[in-house]
């Protein structure tokens, strides 16, 4: 599958879209790549594969052919990669350019810091796209980023990890390589590869227009922080489709950092992480508008659908739909409390604004969890317009973890003790609707820190419509 069935499943998706949220703001990824293509393999430039030798120089000589070729005739050259480990350190993908990382052939990121020369650490990537067009990885092969290597010491409820910044060359605890990046690209697409072990974020789209992931596994550290799986910074007109993700940190993550983020749809995709298994923040200057996820599994996960809202942007018209959430808690290292659906808006300190959270739609989802539902707005930065409609929620004990702390972070207030786990905590909202939602509690474990359907002032939370609602314990509402 390649560049020319790009559109056909472009107008796929784009009539889901519409089928889903009426207010339409997502135009789907169109990537129209010109031309026949060409082919190089890195075995011809000398790259040995394996897995001792750098093949650094063989590699990035094949690229540049490759785009030279594109520069040229304006068509398309792929780089393919016979079977073989391949050793590299930092790779600058050009323009024109598809890897071809065949079966049995392996990309893997050097794990030393002069593998990656850059002026800051956030060029730090093992394969990186930076103002390219008509790009992208395929093959069914594998990059591996030796995510264990940049491991301190191995721990079964957070790895500690080595940090670059006591070198000088990053601030901060989190200055290791990403693995694949594309930045201030266009037209581009990644499917039919493996990411494996990255030593920080996976997967990272920043400032790109066009974008199409798809038929791609991330597999992750399950024990590692900041393990992130997709990233998507300020970009636009994306689409992520039949994607497996086993990871650590967050695994479907847009972030607004320098504008606002439009028409991001995300269907067919199963998740598991220690964190978010889908968070919109924490960077949030600018607005989210018009993102769409449907069909996706999220399977014992910290968390399940979150937003993080705390740099003063503002998120509206997002729909959840078809959904099968499944969320435990695993440490208290991690944030979050195995909550199903977080949705908070908060200032991250004294200087932050307050961003709001508006036209949100939850529908046909079944959750089982441990802990219950979070929504969570400001005084000036209200949620509104909430609607959840066909779910059925089921909560169950499966940790000794204590009951009724609620995870604000980051920023805010912290953890904050409200005695009781609740079904749905409310606070600073104003318009939420319920239609047959059912609220199911497992008898295995009550008490009265465990037995409470509803939590809300309502001297913050306004205009609330239940039609349909039942709660009970669960062998009598089955």
């Amino acid at each position: 599958m390649g560049f020319p069935l790009l559109l056909i499943r472009t107008i796929l998706l784009t009539l889901l879209f519409s089928l889903i949220q009426s207010r339409s703001y997502t135009s789907s990824a169109n990537i129209k790549l010109p031309g026949d293509s060409l082919i190089l393999s890195v075995a011809d430039f000398g790259a040995t594969g394996d897995g001792i030798n750098y093949d650094t120089s063989a590699i990035q000589s094949t690229i540049d052919a490759c785009n030279r070729h594109y520069t040229s005739s304006s068509s398309i050259c792929r780089v393919t990669f016979p079977s073989g480990t391949y050793l590299t350190a930092k790779l600058h993908l050009r323009s024109g350019v598809v890897l071809d990382v065949t079966e049995n052939a392996v990309i893997l990121g050097g794990p030393r810091m002069e593998d990656y020369p850059a002026e800051t650490s956030l060029d730090w990537y093992v394969v990186v796209a930076n103002n390219a067009t008509d790009v992208g990885i395929t093959g069914g092969g594998v990059i591996d980023g030796q995510g264990s290597k940049f491991v301190v010491r191995f721990d079964e409820k957070k790895n500690v990890m080595v940090s670059w910044n006591q070198t000088g060359a990053c601030l901060g605890d989190e200055c290791r390589p990403r693995l694949v990046g594309f930045v201030d690209s266009r037209s581009v697409e990644i499917w039919n590869i493996t990411l494996r072990e990255p030593a920080y974020w996976c997967l990272d789209i920043v400032r790109c227009e066009n974008t199409s992931v798809h038929d791609i596994s991330i597999l992750g550290d399950f024990n590692t922080p900041n393990n992130d799986g997709i990233d998507i910074e300020d970009s636009n007109n994306t689409v992520i489709t039949r994607c497996h993700i086993d990871t650590g940190d967050d695994a479907i993550c847009p972030k607004t950092y320098t504008g606002p983020l439009y028409n991001l749809t995300a269907t067919d995709c199963w998740i598991r992480t220690k964190s978010s298994a889908i968070k919109l923040g924490s960077a949030s200057w600018y607005d989210f508008k018009g993102l769409v996820f449907d069909n996706i599994t999220i399977f014992e996960s910290h968390r399940g659908l979150g937003m993080q809202i705390r740099d003063g942007g503002n998120v509206s018209d997002i729909t959840f739909s078809n959904m099968n959430i499944s969320t435990r808690y695993y440490d208290p290292s991690w944030w979050g409390r195995a909550e199903p659906i977080y949705i908070t808006s908060c200032p991250r300190d004294s200087s932050a604004k307050e961003g709001s959270i508006s036209n949100l739609l939850f529908v046909n989802i079944t959750i089982n969890s441990e802990n219950g539902v979070f929504l969570s707005g400001s005084p000036n930065g209200l949620l509104s317009n909430i609607n959840f409609k066909n779910m059925n929620i089921t909560l169950r004990r499966w940790s000794n973890y204590s009951a009724g702390l609620v995870d604000y972070r980051p920023g805010c207030q912290g953890l904050v003790n409200h005695s009781a786990t609740s079904g749905i905590i409310m606070e600073h909202v104003n318009g939420f609707r319920v239609e047959n939602v059912d609220l199911k509690w497992s008898d295995d474990d009550l008490n009265s820190a465990w037995n409470v359907p509803l939590e809300f002032r309502p001297s913050t939370v306004n205009n609330v419509s239940f039609l349909g609602f039942n709660s009970g314990l669960l062998h009598e509402l089955v």
